[in-house]
C-alpha cells in the first residue's frame, strides 16, 4: 500500500492504475485492488467520471503533520531562530497543500508590531510570496486550473486577481528565483521567499520572511534575500538527511528479518 501511495504521490497530476504497473512492479489487478481501497480509506482520490487518482485528503493530512513533527524540526527550528536572529525580522517555513499554502514552521522576531500565524495556519496561493513562488514552479497546465477554478479574493487594494496578469508577473519571478508581495495579501505587510529544493531538484517548500512597512522598504527586504537563500539550503540538507536515515533504519530492520523457509 505504501509503494501505491508513494508512486501516486511522484506523479504531478491524476494517474490510473496501468500507468503506476511499470513504477511498481506489480500486476495491474493487484495495484488496481490497493488504490481502490486507499480511495475507500481517503488516502486515494478518484477523479470524477475516470480511472485516474490523486493524492486523497488523509494522505495530505498526514503528510502536513509529519512535516510539522518531524525528526527533523528541532533542527529546522534552530536554523529558523537562527535566520531570525540575523534579518530582525519573522520567518517561516511552507508547503504547499493544493491551493493554498501552510506554515510548518514559524519564529517570530521580538518586536511587539507582528502578524501572529502558528504552523498549521494556512494563507492563499495568488497573493502571498510564498504563493507566488509555488506558481511559478508549476507547469502551465496546473497553474492555469489553480488561477481559473474560482474567482480570486482582493485581500487588499494591491491584490491582483487577473489571472493574465498574474501570470505574466509569475515570469518574473520563475526568472528571479525570488518573490516578492509588498500589502498584497496583508496591508502594512512586505513578503519575500525563496524556494526550497529536494534531492531532485525540485521545489518543495519556501523560506519566506515578513516585515511590517514601518520598519521595512521593498529594497531592505530583498537584502536579506541572501540569508533566507543560505536557511533554505540548509533547511534542505537537513531533509536530505533525515530521508536518508529513515531509509538506513528501514534496511537495518528488513536485514534483521529472519530469512523465510525455503
Amino acid at each position: 500500500m505504501l509503494a501505491v501511495l508513494e508512486a501516486v504521490a511522484q506523479v504531478d497530476g491524476p494517474v490510473s492504475a496501468i500507468d503506476l504497473v511499470p513504477r511498481l512492479g506489480l500486476p495491474r489487478a493487484t495495484v488496481h485492488r490497493i488504490a481502490v481501497a486507499l480511495e475507500r480509506l481517503g488516502y486515494l482520490h478518484r477523479e470524477p467520471g475516470s480511472k485516474r487518482f490523486t493524492v486523497g485528503f488523509r494522505q495530505e493530512h498526514l503528510a502536513l503533520d509529519t512535516l510539522i513533527n518531524s525528526s527533523a524540526r528541532g533542527a529546522r527550528h534552530a536554523v529558523l531562530q537562527s535566520l531570525v536572529d540575523d534579518v530582525g525580522e519573522t520567518c517561516n517555513v511552507t508547503v504547499l497543500d493544493g491551493s493554498e499554502v501552510v506554515y510548518i514552521d514559524r519564529v517570530e522576531s521580538d518586536w511587539p508590531l507582528r502578524t501572529h500565524l502558528q504552523p498549521g495556519s494556512r494563507v492563499p496561493i495568488h497573493c502571498s510570496a510564498s504563493g507566488m513562488l509555488f506558481l511559478s514552479a508549476m507547469p502551465a497546465l496546473k497553474r492555469r486550473r489553480i488561477l481559473t477554478a474560482a474567482p480570486l479574493r482582493k485581500y487588499t487594494p494591491k491584490t491582483i486577481v487577473d489571472p493574465n496578469a498574474i501570470q505574466l508577473r509569475l515570469r518574473e519571478i520563475r526568472a528571479a528565483g525570488v518573490a516578492i508581495e509588498a500589502e498584497e495579501f496583508m496591508q502594512g505587510l512586505i513578503g519575500v521567499a525563496v524556494p526550497v529544493h529536494d534531492e531532485r531538484g525540485r521545489m518543495c517548500a519556501t523560506v519566506s520572511m515578513h516585515a511590517p512597512t514601518a520598519r521595512f522598504t521593498v529594497e531592505q527586504v530583498l537584502a536579506r534575500v541572501p540569508a533566507l537563500q543560505r536557511a533554505a539550503k540548509a533547511i534542505a540538507q537537513l531533509s536530505a538527511s533525515a530521508g536518508r536515515s529513515t531509509m538506513t533504519r528501514i534496511a537495518g530492520d528488513r536485514t534483521a528479518l529472519p530469512k523465510r523457509a525455503a
